[in-house]
């Protein structure tokens, strides 16, 4: 199935679903609105899984990685080759994200999008290799159009195994030194904002440095002019290939109908990515938190997705979405498992009819 027809193939979520899941919302035992916005959540998650008493299963997290050519410009303090460091770090188990999911329950897919620096086979590595890195996107693309286009499919392919795996939560993690640096340019290119909103310090960038990242990010629009109105020409002029993956990640997954948790900034500008080809993949889309990156805050609200977590995290690795997970589960929970007040046999409030007092 080619990204055309994945994307054609996404509808809105069930909105009779969300309207009996309200009504069951209403009628639980407790005060209406006391569970905040694991009732919204609930809600959205009724329109999902088409039920208004969601059991989601297995979690997932698409953990991609690759390397990004706009490291020669300064932009990040750390070499390239803590990309494939850290890469070796997941699968040994050592990273956060690693020690996170063990804990939670999720099961990890970490996939080589197009590291630079080569890899060892390992049986828990999936290579879809793009290339060695991108191109400097401050002097030109930084793919081709075919690369984007094997990437997003890629993700698409590893979203719709999970899903057959059982998994019915998916989440997105990222690794690539420099790629706030993309994620930037393309918040940048979708929201119209100018590059010194979109970015951040990213591993932590001195005020000097800062200008100069903005700098940067500028050229780099400048330069390619980025097309919003398709995201496979946002991607390949100023993506990465982790972040093309990580928007495949997101299609699939709605396809499947699951739900997907996106983590931080550069799973938020793979979901900017994902929602330009195909509008409806909004409605799968559960913001993990907010990172402390500058330009996440204006991409969920671009996307109009309001973050369960903001715990000033930015590490990146899907770390945030593994978080989410649990909420995301507790409030799909808390809909199909509480008890209505008349199963109960516990009396509702009163009806506000003005008579008598409370």
């Amino acid at each position: 199935m080619n990204i055309g027809e994945v994307a054609a193939g996404i509808g809105p979520a069930d909105s009779r679903a969300m309207r009996a899941a309200e009504q069951r919302q209403n009628n639980l035992t407790k005060p209406p609105g006391s569970l905040g916005r694991l009732e919204e959540l609930s809600v959205q998650l009724a329109g999902i899984f088409r039920t208004p008493r969601p059991r989601p299963r297995g979690k997932t997290l698409v953990v991609a990685a690759a390397d990004h050519g706009v490291v020669a410009q300064g932009v990040t303090g750390y070499p390239q080759e803590v990309t494939a460091q850290m890469v070796l770090s997941f699968l040994s188990g050592g990273a956060a994200v690693s020690v996170m999911a063990m804990k939670a329950g999720v099961e990890l897919v970490f996939v080589d999008a197009g590291v630079a620096t080569p890899l060892p086979d390992h049986p828990d590595l999936r290579s879809v290799r793009a290339g060695r890195g991108t191109a400097d996107i401050s002097r030109g693309p930084a793919m081709s159009r075919e690369q984007a286009e094997a990437c997003v499919a890629a993700g698409v392919r590893l979203a719709t195994e999970a899903a057959e795996r059982g998994a019915d939560i998916i989440g997105t993690g990222d690794m690539g030194i420099g790629n706030t640096t993309a994620s930037s340019a393309i918040t940048a290119a979708f929201t119209e904002r100018p590059a010194s909103d979109t970015t951040g310090r990213g591993t932590g960038r001195s005020d000097p440095e800062m200008r100069h990242k903005v700098g940067v990010v500028e050229r780099a629009l400048a330069v390619n002019r980025p097309d919003p109105a398709d995201g496979l020409d946002v991607l390949a002029k100023v993506g990465g290939f982790e972040i093309g993956v990580l928007a495949g990640v997101a299609l699939g997954a709605a396809h499947a109908r699951r739900a997907v948790v996106l983590d931080g900034f550069i799973s938020g500008a793979a979901g900017l990515i994902a929602r330009s080809l195909s509008p409806h993949v909004r409605d799968y889309m559960v913001a993990g938190h907010v990172s402390a990156e500058a330009g996440h805050r204006i991409v969920l609200s671009h996307l109009g997705l309001k973050p369960l977590l903001d715990l000033g995290m930015r590490l990146g690795e899907g770390t945030g979405a593994v978080l989410a997970m649990g909420l995301v589960e507790a409030a799909a929970a808390c809909l199909a498992d509480m008890a209505t007040f008349a199963e109960a046999g516990v009396s509702d409030r009163e009806p506000e009819d003005g008579g008598g007092p409370r």
